[in-house]
């Protein structure tokens, strides 16, 4: 199983704030809906709940440490990641999106093959944030810079790495 972190982080790795996103980028969206629709996305409560509601043609692995939480059905909660992991790798998912919020980014930026970022050229106040990681064992492997304009308020680029392999 393949593991793919996707998110977007600013200048000073703020994600979000207050449980939301502190930026509004169209082409942000377009790009996540693109590579994520009919794959496996992994999240801690917080952010599921950020989305109001699943989105289609996805489905959601949900950590809580509430083993009364709900999700509707098609979708999962699990205690911990590791338990997530197993119940992918028994149905055999090709793809795992681990969409966030920070911790549990912080819990599978050790265990993932590639980063799929959004880099924000803005460094904003938030409350959530990206782990720091070590250039050293990632490889950029494509970047599309986009400039500010009147959809998107500040510049980014898209940005993908993939994990070196150590020796």
């Amino acid at each position: 199983m393949e593991i793919l972190i996707i998110a977007a982080k600013a200048k000073n790795n703020v994600i979000g704030k207050n449980n939301e996103l502190v930026w509004r980028l169209p082409a942000d969206f377009k790009r996540f809906k693109a590579l994520t629709t009919g794959h496996y996305l992994l999240m801690g409560r917080k952010t599921f709940e950020s989305l109001g509601s699943p989105l289609p043609n996805r489905t959601h692995l949900v950590i809580s440490r509430d083993e009364n939480y709900q999700v509707p059905e098609g979708h999962f909660v699990f205690q911990n990641i590791e338990d997530a992991f197993t119940f992918c790798n028994k149905l055999n998912v090709d793809k795992l999106f681990v969409i966030g919020g920070g911790e549990i980014y912080k819990q599978t930026l050790p265990l993932a093959d590639k980063m799929i970022l959004t880099e924000v050229e803005a460094s904003p106040e938030g409350d959530t944030y990206f782990p720091e990681f070590d250039p050293q064992n990632w490889k950029e492997v494509f970047r599309e810079h986009h400039p500010a304009d009147s959809k998107h308020r500040y510049a980014f680029s898209f940005v993908d790495y993939e994990k070196v392999n150590e020796a």
